[in-house]
Parts: structure tokens; sequence; C-alpha cells
């Protein structure tokens, strides 16, 4: 079973058939966003990831093509039964690179 669960199933739903962008904004205008994002371009991986008491943490890269081409973090609060989201940060940088 995943550390992360919930984070797990955010990418696989998500983000993994679809390229990384920025977005910041409320639902609404998340709901917007993953609806006009180009399909299939970048995917993303979870390299490592912990649960600590009530959030979830993973590293991992995205991919264009089977290529790593970034790295990025996401960390989550989750609602006391951990099946939503309270807040979620993500960070995107070709820059650095996570050895998983």
């Amino acid at each position: 079973m995943s550390t992360t669960p919930l984070l797990r199933d955010w990418f696989a739903i998500v983000a993994s058939s679809a390229p990384a962008a920025e977005f910041h904004g409320d639902r609404v205008g998340l709901e917007e966003y993953l609806e006009q994002r180009e399909k299939s371009a970048l995917t993303h991986h979870i390299l490592l990831g912990a649960r600590v008491n009530g959030t979830e943490l993973v590293l991992g890269e995205t991919r264009r093509g089977g290529a790593s081409e970034a790295s990025f973090n996401a960390s989550a609060e989750l609602s006391a039964d951990g099946a939503r989201f309270g807040w979620l940060l993500m960070s995107r940088s070709p820059q650095v690179r996570f050895a998983g």
C-alpha cells in the first residue's frame, strides 16, 4: 500500500496523462484549468512519498516521451477522514533532480 494514497491517486487520475503547467486559484479555477490543458504530453511519476500525521509529501519527476524533464514536489494537508485535501501545494523545476 502507498504511504501517500491521496497524492498517488491525484497524480494517477488528474496529472499523469496531462502536462504540468502553472495554476493558482480556487476550485472553480482548478476545474477550468484541468479542462483546457493539453493531454498526454507530460506525465508525473512519484519517486518518494511519506505521510506525516495528516500531511502527505511526495517527490517526483515529470517526463516527456519517457525522458525526465523536471522534478516536482507536492504537499497536501488531509481532511480528518483522509479522503480530501484541506490544501494542496505543488512546485516544479527543471533545474533540480531528485534521485528517487
